[in-house]
């Protein structure tokens, strides 16, 4: 997969990748949606991996708000390093299990029209010049959202695919 080096690349692989997701979704929940994955799959079924990208949105989001109001956002999140990741991936699973599909489902397509309006707020420059923005360190914002839109999607496809086999 090429890296999106412009706004309109990261509007449209992210778009293309978030509707293979869900048609990948609306083609195989019925037979498979609360099928549990291989043992050690971080996420037990398809509905955890929807709840998983709703979350990581959510996060997003949450880093843009925090960043550019002058603050530093805690990242991945308060109480998590880069390196506990797994930990936190693991309270994500938690903090959704008990919720339905449907609920999920609209939650991840909610967020995900947020990021993309996200996207769509600024500029080519905004959004792929590193170091733009303080809170972003050494990269860019363009760097976060391709990871919390396109790749995240890419991944999920993936991961479905491979697991319900």
């Amino acid at each position: 997969m090429a890296r999106p080096k412009s706004k309109r690349e990261l509007l449209d692989l992210s778009a293309r990748f978030f509707l293979r997701f869900m048609d990948q979704v609306d083609g195989i929940y019925t037979e498979h949606g609360d099928a549990d994955f291989p043992v050690g799959t971080m996420n037990r079924n398809m509905k955890d991996v929807m709840a998983h990208v709703h979350e990581w949105h959510n996060m997003m989001i949450e880093w843009y708000n925090v960043g550019m109001s002058g603050e530093k956002p805690k990242m991945p999140k308060e109480g998590y390093t880069w390196k506990t990741v797994p930990a936190l991936n693991k309270v994500i699973w938690e903090a959704y299990k008990e919720e339905d599909f449907s609920n999920i489902l609209k939650k991840l397509k909610s967020s995900h029209s947020k990021v993309m309006a996200l996207i769509d707020s600024h500029s080519d420059e905004e959004l792929f010049t590193k170091k733009k923005y303080n809170w972003t360190g050494s990269t860019s914002l363009g760097a976060y959202l391709i990871s919390s839109t396109s790749s995240h999607y890419d991944w999920a496809y993936k991961l479905i695919k491979k697991c319900t086999k």
